[in-house]
C-alpha cells in the first residue's frame, strides 16, 4: 500500500527530464537515470533496483496516464541514502496496486511495492492536472 506521504523530503542531488510518449521512454528514463547516477557520490548503489522502480512507473505513466502528445517528468533525487524517483502523468487517476497473479498486466505497481521503500502519488505541483506517482530506493548493499 502507499504510504501516506504527498511527496518526497528535499534531496541534496537532483535532475530531471521530460520524455516523449513512447515505446523508447522507458529505455530513455533508465539512460538519464545512469547518467544522473554517475555524477552522485556512490550513485552506482542504487543502479539495479532504480532503473527497475523507474522503468514501471514510467511504463505506468506511459500505458495509463499518458495520451499522445503528451509528456511525461521523470524526477531523480538523492539525499545520501535514498534515490528518490517520481514519475508525472497528465492523468488524475490514481494508480492502482493489483493484488490478483493471474492478470497479465498490471503487476509493476506490485514490483514498486515490494522494491521499493516506500511510494505514493498526489497531484503534480503547480499544475492543475494528472499525478506525480514516486517512491524511493535504498542503495544495494552488495555495491560499495
Amino acid at each position: 500500500m502507499p504510504e501516506s506521504i504527498d511527496s518526497p523530503p528535499s534531496p541534496t542531488d537532483q535532475d530531471h527530464c521530460w520524455l516523449t510518449r513512447s515505446p523508447q521512454a522507458p529505455a530513455r528514463a533508465r539512460r538519464v537515470l545512469r547518467a544522473f547516477l554517475r555524477t552522485v557520490r556512490d550513485g552506482e548503489r542504487f543502479v539495479g533496483t532504480g532503473e527497475l522502480l523507474l522503468s514501471e512507473l514510467v511504463t505506468n505513466a506511459l500505458v495509463h496516464g499518458t495520451r499522445r502528445g503528451q509528456l511525461i517528468r521523470v524526477g531523480l533525487e538523492v539525499d545520501g541514502e535514498l534515490l528518490w524517483i517520481s514519475v508525472e502523468d497528465a492523468s488524475g487517476v490514481p494508480p492502482q496496486l493489483r493484488v490478483t497473479a493471474e492478470e497479465e498486466s498490471g503487476r509493476g505497481l506490485q514490483l514498486v511495492d515490494t522494491l521499493a521503500e516506500k511510494w505514493g502519488w498526489g497531484p503534480r505541483d503547480g499544475i492543475g492536472v494528472g499525478k506525480r506517482v514516486w517512491c524511493s530506493c535504498a542503495p544495494d548493499p552488495a555495491v560499495r
